[in-house]
């Protein structure tokens, strides 16, 4: 029988004990825990022959990574030559001497992934910090289709175009093209003291649109740095374009929920910013219940997991071209029903943090970079603030099996 627990407010004040191991089960090997996520959200045109030096800003560290590659947006096998991983030294793309290691793939150098697939590496042993730059180098050989990538990185990377054997270089001399796209890589997990990790699920919101490239200023990274003395990693889940209710840019919420979220390495808790593109998209989406039976999924799915959900309110973008009087209405509505409806474990409200109390239907213009729509540095860390309130402050208790408490304390070691 569901049992009525308080969620999260137990989640950062038990962080210490649960960390400490038993006795017994000392010699039990560390977890697996998210450190860094971008969810694939589209293709680019294959580079035979090149080699992609992925720049990736880790949360927490560990003992040792695994790297998450994908293969799931294109439509012919993916030959990966040669994957390598290395802390940055500096900016640019040389890396730490003496940090570079070979990723092994069931302890083969090279691997190919199916189309429509991801691939996890072996255990790479490499001793990483919190808050690390890392590299993360794919070689592809060969011509193999459309190339999975995560378009909105707000990250300069850097490309080899004669890439064979460049993939184990430490210095960064080949790697004279840059790119503002992660290509392959989706995912570095850690093997550590971590106590698990967040996932902000969203769009270009989350994903970071309008808040300063090559500075990891996006509101899940300044929840990463508001999380890192409880040993929580956070993972990005953004897409710029996605949408809560239909294929947009990349998969709909729904279609994408296990692969971007629920089936990352040491889950605690989701958190989920999505739905402005559907009120202000082509077609418009003008049903508020429609967005409550989409939340209402995702939190059950979530729930199944023993996975508690944070909903965030839909923040305003009066000013920017594709707003209506119509769509405001639906905004409005959404939020009651995500700060009342009681689907959500918490409610992260967004909306009420950066309005321009002059007009709601506004950002503050101390938030707005310009569009009326995205946050710039300032407006980030203030959905940040937000979301840590709601993490250790729920609003609510909410009715739900497995017991939530236990799944802050037992880590989700799907993997």
């Amino acid at each position: 029988m569901a049992k009525v627990v308080r969620v999260l407010a137990v989640l950062l004040p038990l962080l210490p004990a649960a960390l400490m191991t038993p006795a017994a089960a000392q010699s039990a090997p560390l977890p697996w825990t998210g450190s860094w996520e971008t969810a694939p959200s589209g293709t680019a045109a294959p580079l035979p022959g090149a080699a992609f030096r992925n720049v990736v800003h880790l949360s927490v560290g560990g003992t040792a990574v695994r790297v998450r590659l994908s293969n799931r947006l294109g439509t012919r096998p993916l030959r990966l030559g040669a994957v390598t991983v290395a802390l940055r030294h500096a900016a640019g793309p040389a890396a730490l001497p003496g940090t570079l290691r070979t990723a092994t793939f069931h302890g083969a150098p090279e691997v190919t992934v199916p189309p429509g697939a991801d691939t996890v590496s072996d255990t790479v042993p490499l001793p990483v910090p919190p808050a690390a730059d890392l590299l993360v180098t794919v070689y592809t050989p060969e011509d193999s289709g459309p190339a999975t990538y995560h378009r909105t990185a707000l990250q300069t990377s850097y490309l080899a175009p004669a890439g064979a054997g460049r993939a184990a270089d430490e210095d960064g001399t080949a790697y004279t093209l840059t790119t503002s796209r992660w290509y392959y890589v989706t995912g570095v997990d850690v093997r550590g003291p971590a106590a698990g990790s967040v996932v902000a699920f969203g769009d270009s919101l989350t994903d970071g649109n309008g808040s300063t490239p090559d500075t990891n200023r996006r509101w899940p990274d300044r929840l990463a740095q508001r999380l890192r003395g409880h040993r929580l990693g956070v993972l990005n889940a953004g897409i710029a374009g996605n949408r809560l209710l239909r294929d947009g840019t990349g998969p709909s919420a729904l279609a994408r929920l296990d692969a971007d979220a629920l089936d990352r390495a040491g889950v605690r808790a989701l958190v989920v910013f999505e739905g402005i593109n559907d009120i202000k998209g082509t077609p418009q989406a003008h049903d508020p219940a429609a967005y409550a039976d989409a939340y209402r999924v995702l939190v059950a799915r979530a729930h199944a997991r023993g996975i508690p959900v944070v909903g965030v309110t839909l923040t305003p973008y009066g000013g920017y071209p594709a707003w209506t009087p119509a769509g405001e209405e639906v905004r409005l509505r959404v939020n009651a029903f995500i700060r009342t409806g009681g689907a959500f474990d918490a409610v992260a409200d967004a909306d009420a943090a950066v309005r321009d109390p002059a007009d709601p239907t506004r950002i503050r213009p101390a938030y707005d970079p310009g569009d009326h729509l995205h946050f710039n540095d300032a407006g980030m860390a203030a959905v940040a603030d937000t979301v840590r309130h709601a993490l250790t402050r729920p609003r609510h208790p909410v009715a739900v099996t497995p017991h939530l408490s236990e799944a802050f304390t037992t880590p989700n070691t799907t993997g």
